[in-house]
């Protein structure tokens, strides 16, 4: 009698679990293709280290929500319910998108109904952050490159106009002197490490801020850093295209050139997020 009683916490607590070895087994097919994206596709290779970083995040709060009241709250079977509807209407039109999206607002729904608004209110940022390993549908990610690549030459070419440096831009072409173009191509364009440190900006945000508007702010803030940080990797390769050689653009120093939007970008998000964190205590 003692002994049943001593284990009845602990069925219960597995119960609970259950439901969720049930959805990794339903959408194993669909996060099998995730993986694969992330292996096959520069853009999303941070996806490896998303479920990572939630779950230490989560982790860290384990002596929290052990000490947490469990509860059950029906609204997340709703959840659920709607869930399921994407997953089938992301099947039945190969629209892998609304198809992984769903997992999370199944994980969402499942934590919700299974342990309580509590219990989510701890953890709706981890779950909130699993969103980023999912890759963006296609038809947006291309819809922005343009316009961003766009947006990067006439940045440039208005500072390197400003600098005394004669440029014609045609386009996202820049016509620079001594008879050297400069293409800011796609992979230029900003849109990749954008993806990326959206994520970043997200995590740094929930770390280092107080206030809820603060993480808001920081959070948004990351899409004018990573245009900044684009426009100083394009201004850079225009002046060595200028001053050293055309062959500027060729590796590796290309691939060197791509990695300083990340250190710019970095600098300027903890320069940033340093600065609010003083200004909204």
């Amino acid at each position: 009698m003692s002994s049943a009683t001593v284990d009845d916490p602990t069925r219960r607590l597995m119960a609970r679990y259950l439901p969720f070895i049930a959805l990794l087994i339903v959408y194993a097919p669909a996060l099998y293709g995730l993986v694969v994206d992330w292996a096959q596709d520069s853009n999303y290779s941070h996806g490896f280290l998303i479920p990572l970083v939630t779950g230490w995040l989560l982790w860290q709060k384990r002596a929290t929500l052990k000490a947490a009241p469990l509860t059950t709250d029906g609204f997340g079977l709703a959840i659920v319910t709607v869930a399921g509807l994407m997953f089938v209407l992301g099947n039945a039109g190969a629209e892998y998108f609304t198809m992984r999206l769903s997992f999370v607002a199944a994980l969402f729904g499942l934590t919700l109904y299974l342990f309580g608004r509590t219990v989510v209110k701890l953890v709706w940022f981890e779950l909130a952050f699993l969103c980023f390993m999912i890759p963006i549908p296609y038809v947006v990610y291309y819809a922005l490159t343009f316009p961003m690549q766009l947006l990067a030459s006439k940045i440039t070419a208005g500072i390197l106009s400003g600098v005394g440096m004669a440029v014609y831009r045609q386009g996202n072409i820049l016509h620079l002197p001594g008879g050297s173009s400069l293409e800011v191509a796609e992979a230029c364009s900003g849109m990749r490490s954008l993806v990326s440190l959206l994520a970043l900006g997200a995590l740094y945000a929930q770390l280092t801020q107080n206030r809820f508007s603060a993480k808001v702010i920081l959070f948004l803030s990351t899409v004018p850093i990573a245009v900044v940080a684009n426009v100083f990797r394009v201004f850079v390769t225009a002046l060595l295209v200028t001053t050293v050689s055309p062959e500027a653009t060729s590796e590796p120093m290309h691939t060197i050139m791509g990695m300083s939007v990340f250190v710019v970008s970095f600098v300027l998000l903890f320069i940033f997020g340093a600065i609010l964190k003083q200004v909204c205590k």
